[in-house]
């Protein structure tokens, strides 16, 4: 197994105490959030705080439970203006000795428990922060106020295809309330 800790976060696993869990908590300082901004292609980050604990699950496998915190700034999808988003969200690794990870074979299908990962020598809070923040960063920001307006696409000298249209029987209700109101009682 290896000696040399891969990160200052790392526990390793032959270290765990099998009866007792052991917590952690990172709350990374301002050159290490600007790295993960910088990673995570965010113009900024702060109030990061991941803590939890890992315990032994059966005789030769392992689960962490945390709950993540951050602050995060990106650009809003469509104005560019800077948008905030807080997350907190829940996080959960379950490392299991015997898991066989078939992710290389031609064809794969997703897995029951996207939490589980294989067991090495080393369980890394910090490596989970950055993955777990990385998966809650919203993808497509969005200032508020801001809507998408409708673009319209067509050939010269041909009609729109436009939402209004793709949506058939929208003008039902019209023709019904027309018939209506030419029905005498």
């Amino acid at each position: 197994m290896a000696k040399t800790r891969p990160s200052g976060t790392a526990l390793r696993v032959s270290d765990l105490a099998q009866n007792a869990s052991t917590g952690f908590e990172i709350v990374p300082d301002r050159d290490a959030m600007d790295a993960m901004a910088n990673v995570l292609g965010l113009s900024g980050l702060r109030k990061v705080r991941f803590e939890g604990d890992v315990r032994a699950r059966g005789d030769a496998d392992w689960i962490l439970t945390g709950t993540l915190g951050a602050t995060v700034t990106q650009p809003c999808g469509v104005t560019l203006e800077p948008v905030t988003t807080r997350i907190d969200v829940p996080v959960r690794r379950v490392y299991l000795r015997d898991h066989v990870d078939d992710s290389d074979a031609p064809e794969t299908e997703m897995p029951e428990d996207d939490a589980v990962e294989r067991l090495g020598a080393w369980i890394d809070p910090g490596a989970v922060l950055i993955e777990a923040l990385s998966l809650a960063v919203p993808d497509y920001p969005r200032a508020p106020d801001v809507t998408l307006g409708e673009t319209v696409l067509t050939e010269p000298g041909k009609a729109a295809l436009t939402d209004e249209a793709m949506r058939p029987f929208a003008g039902l209700a019209d023709l019904r309330a027309t018939l209506d109101k030419d029905t005498p009682d």
